[in-house]
């Protein structure tokens, strides 16, 4: 599991070696991490010798990183140049680069742009203007410098630590930013680079490890990997049956959204459920069964069921009454629940844990606004996804999976999950659908692993009231992973949210494998 922290934390950690005079050796070591990947970088396209390397260079730590690690890279037969964007650039790493031979030029607020156009013709350049300390965004001069050289598309973006402009704690972007190829990060991965919109601006992101490791702890975001996924995932045993193996109920679809409730429930099905009890109208059940014979149409009692999935395309009055009630039932039974779209408008004033709540952007910000006198638009929870998440599973008391790009999952302690495994071509109909529906079997499919202090998710070291959150974090990346797949059947191309759910059985068998 990868676990993300915030600026403060890393430099909480980095204090007892700067105490102790060791502050050069941190940053000697983040600087050869820094240039090593940099070389790496220029090596798939070019002989390293000769090869054109622009540092931008802020006043900071971040900005002595960067001079150290050109100064490295000028002894290595590259022509490097660092732009020092204040008067107070790092002595001791900018002494280092004039001593390696290393070109100096100064920005001001007259040669922004003629500065922009002679980086972009660079290899390769670093970012080095700020660091997890800084606050806010690039200004004036460096703001336009940056403004100017992202229009011109430089060949290749680094960025030292995280790229300037993005806050590490919490992934907010203040533009403008360079948007980077690579992101080289010490000590510690940050919360920041897993959550967007930050991600989106880091692209591939290489931790570089200096030292503070062992002093890291309680980690406020983790992402799942590929080897914890094939732990978690629910594997059936030699003698299980259907009915141990999880009987999902499903409110979902109605006449005019019929299509919601067959992707959820052939999800569902497809995604090793035991059983799936189907409540909706006569319309949307004959589609259902066409789908997916293996399902049962519920007309009335639902009978033996061990957790709720309501709300896929749940629409006009007597789909809402049926998810009301199972919404009513599960509830005095402490059954678990996914609840999605049309269910978000059913949530007690105060859910468990154990109900998962899966809104887009639009529908985070509608829920907030009805539980709060301060109104959130969908533009405030896309700027700052990270902060609605934790607060919306604080206010409900609910497990939240935020849809997205990069999906985070929040359990009401303050832990959060990140998963982005997915591909653009996801942003189709249907698809959220799809998700409901393997989240739903693999809740079902749980219940007994997330309660076992003995179990996958204890071994992993999960609290119990924050596994609920692992589950959805581990149905966001199956979710994610078919999608992929799915489009590279297509080379790379647009899919449906059907070609996305026959993808799922390879994806989880392919993971339960590992």
């Amino acid at each position: 599991m990868i676990s993300a922290f915030t600026g403060q934390q890393i430099r909480d950690a980095e204090q007892p070696l700067l105490d102790s005079g060791e502050g050069a050796v941190l940053m000697h070591r983040a600087a050869y991490g820094l240039a090593t990947e940099v070389v790496r970088r220029i090596r798939k396209r070019r002989k390293v010798p000769g090869a054109t390397v622009t540092v931008l260079v802020g006043k900071g730590n971040n900005g002595g990183d960067g001079l150290f690690a050109a100064s490295m890279l000028a002894r290595r037969g590259m022509r490097t140049t660092a732009v020092l964007a204040s008067k107070e650039a790092h002595p001791e790493g900018l002494a280092a680069f004039r001593e390696a031979g290393g070109r100096v030029l100064h920005l001001d607020e007259h040669n922004a742009e003629e500065l922009a156009v002679a980086t972009a013709g660079s290899d390769v350049v670093i970012d080095a203007l700020l660091g997890t300390g800084a606050r806010g965004g690039l200004r004036d001069a460096s703001a336009e410098l940056v403004a100017s050289l992202q229009e011109l598309g430089p060949r290749c973006v680094v960025a030292c630590d995280v790229p300037s402009g993005l806050d590490a704690n919490t992934g907010e972007v203040h533009w403008p930013v360079l948007q980077a190829d690579l992101t080289v990060t010490f000590g510690g991965m940050k919360a920041g680079l897993l959550a967007d919109p930050g991600e989106g601006c880091a692209g591939r992101v290489v931790l570089v490890k200096i030292g503070i490791e062992d002093s890291l702890h309680e980690a406020g975001l983790r992402r799942l990997t590929e080897a914890d996924l094939g732990t978690l995932l629910p594997k059936p045993g030699r003698r299980s049956q259907k009915y141990s193996r999880g009987v999902l109920g499903v409110v979902a679809g109605s006449p005019r959204y019929a299509g919601a409730a067959v992707l959820s429930v052939h999800a569902a099905a497809v995604s090793g459920a035991g059983m799936v009890r189907y409540q909706g109208p006569e319309a949307a059940a004959r589609q259902v069964l066409a789908r997916t014979p293996e399902a049962l149409w519920e007309t009335d009692n639902p009978g033996r069921v061990q957790a709720w999935l309501l709300g896929p395309g749940v629409d006009g009055e007597d789909q809402q009454q049926r998810a009301g009630k199972a919404a009513r039932s599960a509830l005095e039974a402490g059954l678990p629940v996914v609840a999605d779209a049309g269910a978000l408008s059913l949530l007690p004033e105060r859910c468990p844990p154990n109900w998962i709540l899966t809104p887009h952007a639009g529908e985070l910000a509608t829920l907030l606004s009805s539980n709060s006198e301060v109104a959130v638009t969908r533009d405030d929870v896309e700027s700052r996804p990270l902060h609605f998440v934790r607060l919306a599973a604080e206010e409900t008391g609910a497990t939240v999976l935020l849809k997205g790009a990069t999906t985070l999952v929040a359990s009401p302690s303050g832990v959060v999950f990140s998963q982005s495994e997915g591909t653009p071509w996801m942003a189709t109909a249907g698809s959220g659908d799809v998700l409901a529906g393997i989240l739903g079997a693999l809740v079902v499919q749980s219940t007994e692993a997330l309660t076992d202090d003995d179990g996958a998710y204890a071994g992993l070291g999960l609290e119990p009231q924050d596994r609920w959150a692992a589950v959805a974090a581990v149905a966001a990346s199956v979710h994610g992973r078919a999608g992929s797949a799915a489009s590279r059947d297509f080379e790379g191309g647009p899919l449906t949210a059907s070609a996305i759910m026959e993808s799922v059985p390879r994806v989880i068998g392919s993971l339960s494998a590992e």
